[in-house]
């Protein structure tokens, strides 16, 4: 075993954020770089959940036009390599939103080849995928990249509407969690 890593900021604040809402549960950090950021299990290590983290600091003081910063709580941009996304080994990826001055953080949990094909149907496919995704203080989130300001306003108003882009189903939904902590689903 190489000598043990340490963590970067996102993976501490999901870790963080499980064992602070999910006491019953475990989580684990893998000794070598496989892909999966975080394993967690239930109390006993019999059923589990595996975790890629990618965290990004708040886009939204410096890449958001100033009108929309009443309304919306975090930006942040991602670059992902396609491939390694089509062929993740992690059951979900979790995507960090931390928001303007730290005052609140946000989770997009989404299994990859879910994210992958969201991603693809907005922008094709090139070898890597960029990609922003914006948190409203209203509690909705939407992939905003190549936007309009004219879309952006409706975002930023809540009066966008598009199934693709809108990822407010992935917005904090730890249901991968819930139903690891209950037993039920699961192997």
């Amino acid at each position: 075993m190489k000598p043990m890593f340490s963590i970067h900021a996102g993976e501490f604040l999901v870790g963080d954020h499980v064992e602070r809402h999910f006491p019953q549960l475990r989580v684990w950090v893998p000794s070598r770089d496989t892909g999966i950021d975080l394993l967690v299990t239930d109390s006993v290590a019999r059923r589990t959940t595996s975790l890629q983290v990618k965290a990004s600091r708040d886009y939204l003081p410096t890449h958001v036009d100033p009108q929309f910063r009443n309304d919306v709580a975090a930006c942040g941009w991602w670059s992902f390599n396609r491939a390694k996304l089509a062929n993740s080994d992690a059951e979900y990826w979790v995507l960090v939103l931390i928001g303007l001055n730290h005052t609140r953080t946000d989770f997009l949990v989404v299994p990859p080849s879910e994210l992958l094909s969201r991603l693809q149907a907005i922008h094709g496919e090139p070898a890597t995928l960029r990609t922003y995704f914006w948190v409203t203080k209203s509690g909705r989130c939407f992939e905003t990249r190549s936007l309009g300001k004219p879309d952006l306003a409706r975002i930023a108003a809540g009066g966008f509407e598009d199934p693709v882009r809108d990822a407010t189903s992935w917005l904090n939904d730890w249901t991968c969690l819930h139903t690891l902590s209950t037993g039920v689903g699961r192997l």
